[in-house]
């Protein structure tokens, strides 16, 4: 199983913030403190996120290629 079909099983084709920190081991507030550094994890996170209305999301795509990327 891929990375991406492990992710989508799991979380959806789209990710919350508190699914990326769930994943991640980490808090909501330290991935918006992540995306909001000047760290290359944060730089990435910053171009792949998308807005749904008010609230942030990742295509569990993305995802999958930081991850498979050794970014995370």
């Amino acid at each position: 199983m891929t990375t991406e079909a492990w992710l989508i099983k799991n979380y959806g084709i789209l990710m919350t913030m508190t699914d990326l920190a769930h994943l991640l081991d980490r808090s909501d507030d330290g991935i918006r403190i992540t995306i909001q550094s000047e760290s290359e994890l944060g730089g990435r996170l910053r171009n792949i996120k998308m807005k749904v209305g008010r609230r942030v999301h990742f295509k569990a795509r993305d995802i999958a290629l930081l991850i498979d990327e050794g970014f995370a």
